[in-house]
């Protein structure tokens, strides 16, 4: 029987260079505009993607529920959302930026292109390149994963 060792565990190490990479991105966000990673990970979706159901929210995000729940109503609150019925499903609500949302968006984004930089500044471009076809593969093995149950 093979030995599990966490420091060559590769989810393992994966999930701690999130994690790090998360806590540096969440106290830039969370100093510069009182965001918490949810909530700014809602604003770019909803920037990208148009009005969206908080089920379509999660995922996109891959957060659960009541995340995006709280993330939703923390953003309403701020009035950075709009909620509008959802002509398909009366059920549910529609998110929008509004203009507030998307003047903060046009803020942020830059922010955290330069942030993107600083963490891969030592790699190549092809290196980034190779990163982002992994994660890729990556994805795509979970979702099979989860899809055999």
């Amino acid at each position: 029987m093979t030995a599990l060792t966490l420091e060559n565990f590769l989810p393992y190490r994966l999930s701690i260079a999130s994690n790090a990479v998360s806590d540096a991105v969440a106290s830039a966000y969370r100093a510069l505009f009182g965001l918490k990673i949810p909530e700014w990970r809602l604003v770019t979706i909803l920037a990208e993607g148009g009005a969206m159901s908080q089920q379509a929210l999660c995922g996109r995000t891959r957060m659960d529920k009541v995340t995006v729940s709280r993330a939703a109503i923390a953003l309403s609150e701020r009035g950075l959302i709009s909620r509008a019925s959802n002509p398909g499903d009366q059920r549910s609500h529609l998110l929008t930026l509004s203009k507030a949302g998307w003047e903060l968006y046009e803020e942020v984004a830059p922010k955290a292109l330069e942030l993107e930089r600083q963490v891969f500044a030592g790699f190549s471009d092809a290196e980034r390149q190779l990163l982002r076809e992994m994660l890729d593969r990556i994805e795509t093995a979970v979702e099979r994963l989860e899809a055999k149950g």
